[in-house]
């Protein structure tokens, strides 16, 4: 089957290669998924778990991918709950080969089923930005109507995701990024914009929840803005940050599929609109994944048309 691949974790995601690699065979437990639409995340060749398996040992040339829509295509041994033929959606196995491949073997519990009425596309765009926006709202950051949510990067994949479910949710939304997202953030549902380039955060006054997929000095600059009792979410590490009065979570998405389910049923009822920037088939998925500019959305690669 052909494949995105890394080798040399010196080169990063220069070193990217579409390659022949053997197709997998599901495990137990395990279903076979044949691939119609992938995904990644961009800092994904910096992690270990993309070149070492759980035991630590070597795994390259490794897939690269997390993010997967397509159709069950074989069981493993004793699974369950999903069948043959079926679409489904969902994260893989951070330590496993990934998606951008013609087939994937993933643990039947990180899918749900896709439905009929949505695209594999729109279903590859889902998982790791609608389930990252989810998590860090309501388990990590017991988001309540009525709060304030202040989003960083809020033009983004994650930050648009963000903006939206904490909006239904009842929140008065801040997005920030930098002056050429301000229409987009707004757009998404961000009630005020914030210019992280000219503007000073500390102008905002107090907020309930930061969920921050920056770091660094925003994310010190951001803690001193949450209010009692409220709550720091990051994505990027924490790196010793703590609101003064409030909770700081530092949290690794995690495939629910009752969670895919709600976000895909929002997305089918307009509540909920995807962020893709680009969609390329799997013969220009290097150039596609490899842009000369700047990314403000998902970048898509439809493995079959």
């Amino acid at each position: 089957m052909k494949a995105v691949v890394v080798t040399d974790r010196a080169e990063g995601a220069a070193g990217m290669r579409l390659m022949d690699r053997p197709e997998p065979a599901p495990a137990i437990n395990d279903v076979l998924v044949r691939v119609h639409a992938a995904a990644y995340v961009p800092t994904e060749v910096d992690w270990p778990s993309t070149w070492v398996d759980r035991a630590g040992r070597d795994k390259s040339p490794s897939i690269l991918g997390h993010d997967v829509a397509g159709v069950v295509a074989a069981l493993g041994y004793g699974t369950t709950g999903l069948s043959v033929g079926q679409r489904v959606f969902g994260i893989t196995d951070w330590h496993r080969d990934g998606t951008l491949a013609e087939f994937v073997a993933v643990e039947s519990r990180n899918l749900a089923p896709l439905p009929g009425d949505v695209d594999f596309t729109v279903g590859a765009s889902l998982p790791i930005s609608g389930l990252t926006a989810w998590q860090g709202l309501f388990q990590h950051g017991r988001l309540r109507s009525g709060q304030t949510v202040l989003a960083h990067g809020a033009a983004g994949a994650v930050g648009t995701m963000v903006t939206q479910l904490a909006r239904e949710a009842g929140a008065y939304v801040i997005g920030t990024g930098r002056a050429a997202d301000r229409e987009k953030a707004l757009d998404y549902g961000a009630h005020e914009f914030v210019d992280l380039e000219s503007d000073d955060l500390d102008d905002l006054g107090r907020v309930d929840l930061v969920f921050d997929v920056i770091g660094g000095a925003i994310q010190e600059k951001s803690a001193r803005l949450i209010r009692a009792g409220g709550t720091l979410v990051a994505i990027t590490g924490l790196g010793g940050v703590r609101p003064e009065d409030g909770l700081s979570v530092d949290f690794v998405v995690e495939s629910v599929p009752s969670q895919l389910t709600e976000i895909v049923q929002r997305v089918r009822d307009g509540r909920l609109r995807t962020n893709i920037d680009d969609i390329a088939p799997l013969d220009d998925a290097i150039a596609a994944l490899n842009p000369s500019g700047r990314r403000k959305g998902k970048t898509v690669i439809s493995i079959r048309p």
